[in-house]
């Protein structure tokens, strides 16, 4: 994910106003953004993915904006340095190859994906001359920012694998994927309906990692705020 393009909190907030006027203090932040991740997936596979997403998550006592560099892999990241973060969380090199297929949608600095311009033709895993060239065009047009997915941009499928075989992905990140280590499961996530059943699975196990309780944690009143 690319650094400050997150956005949609303001959807997080209202929801939280609306549950606290109906019953305050039970609901937490935690579980609104992991329901919110949910339901996104739901609607952007176009109903194909749906999945129970447990609850009773607690919120932090404390956000610090720069715990996130040392938890979120960069888009720079090699293989190496993926399968150690992600496996630092309990996900597989399985399960990390199935999220990895999340940027499907969404969009990117440019900035992001500077490592990769212009294009280096000794690079085995370089980006095809035509889709650097699009995306060159794009981010000099005056736009910081490209889709993460050009074939397909609104939807959540299985279109992210194609893109990595066909070397017409943004990141190193998602270009290190076709890696021998994990070539093999991308192409497995081309067979339909796989990568939609394994990304519920994938999502659940996600949705359950540091997970805060009573004992660590608090349901804020504000989700901005700690109370």
């Amino acid at each position: 994910m690319a650094l400050g393009s997150l956005r949609g909190f303001e959807v997080i907030d209202k929801i939280k106003t609306k549950l606290e006027a109906k019953c305050k203090g039970v609901v937490s932040c935690a579980d609104i953004v992991a329901f919110a991740g949910r339901d996104a997936t739901y609607f952007l596979s176009n109903k194909k993915v749906y999945f129970e997403m447990p609850a009773g998550r607690y919120d932090g006592r404390v956000s610090s904006a720069s715990e996130t560099l040392f938890n979120l892999p960069p888009p720079f990241a090699n293989i190496t340095v993926l399968e150690a973060m992600f496996a630092a969380k309990g996900l597989n090199l399985d399960e990390m190859v199935t999220l990895s297929g999340a940027h499907t949608v969404g969009i990117s600095h440019c900035s992001s994906f500077g490592d990769r311009l212009p294009r280096n033709a000794s690079d085995p895993m370089a980006m095809n001359p035509r889709f650097a060239s699009s995306v060159t065009r794009k981010c000099k047009s005056g736009s910081s920012m490209v889709d993460q997915d050009f074939k397909t941009p609104n939807k959540l499928d299985n279109q992210y694998y194609k893109n990595v075989l066909n070397h017409e992905v943004l990141f190193t990140s998602d270009a290190a994927l076709e890696s021998s280590k994990t070539k093999r499961l991308v192409k497995q996530n081309l067979i339909p309906n796989v990568w939609e059943t394994k990304l519920k699975q994938a999502m659940r196990k996600m949705g359950g990692i540091g997970v805060k309780t009573r004992a660590n944690g608090e349901i804020r009143k504000n989700c901005r705020l700690i109370n």
